[in-house]
């Protein structure tokens, strides 16, 4: 399994190149904003038309991640739908990989600002959950608590290599706070150097880029926003 180990809390966790978070201590999977439904929502209501496979493809990132971790454990750390109530509008083998992937685990959906929790699907709805050190809620509070755990923001990051710039999805952290970036398919991002996220890390924050080889790099040596 191809990883990044790091240290927060105290905690060993493994950042998933997928950009899902594993902690083998608890046996837990952590994943953010997968906006399952988001191509049927464009559809509904106007805007982008997307290709019609992003659920499907996040849910198979899903899968793979749930095996190769052997998690027990997941935190869909919230806007797992796109809007509310589109869980009833996902094609039936899309919502039927769901069902099969949270029997037997102990499944936690967050509340987040897209949707307030599938209520209708199986597992626990929960605005917050704190395990030990860390404390799992949508978005981060304007003051934290030690060892607070996001997502929201969709974290992404630029890196000169050789001459070029490489942008990817990216965890960021500090010794109070870790954000993770979107899991789902389609789902964008915003530049960690963005105001809206550069005042929420500290000067000391780095930034783990997501892919085939994920990498830690400080933050105040990437690449900033023009």
């Amino acid at each position: 399994m191809n990883t990044f180990k790091f240290s927060f809390q105290e905690q060993t966790l493994h950042a998933l190149c997928s950009g899902g978070l594993f902690w083998p201590t608890e046996k837990l999977l952590v994943v953010s904003d997968l906006h399952l439904g988001k191509s049927a929502r464009a559809a509904r209501f106007g805007g982008a038309q997307l290709p019609p496979y992003e659920t499907t493809e996040t849910l198979t990132k899903l899968t793979n991640d749930l095996q190769q971790t052997g998690a027990r454990r997941v935190i869909c750390l919230g806007d797992s739908f796109d809007a509310p109530a589109l869980q009833h509008s996902l094609p039936d083998a899309d919502l039927l990989t769901l069902t099969t992937l949270q029997a037997g685990l102990e499944w936690v959906w967050i509340e987040g600002n897209h949707d307030p929790g599938p209520v209708h699907l199986g597992g626990t709805h929960r605005r917050s959950l704190t395990i030990g050190p860390l404390h799992f809620q949508h978005i981060a509070a304007e003051t934290p608590q030690a060892g607070e755990v996001t997502g929201h923001y969709h974290p992404k990051a630029t890196l000169s290599l050789r001459g070029r710039a490489l942008t990817r999805p990216c965890f960021l952290f500090d010794q109070t706070r870790l954000i993770l970036p979107a899991y789902g398919a389609y789902t964008g991002g915003m530049h960690c150097h963005d105001p809206a996220l550069a005042r929420l890390m500290s000067h000391r924050a780095n930034a783990i880029l997501t892919g085939r080889r994920p990498c830690k790099i400080p933050m105040a040596s990437l690449v900033p926003l023009s």
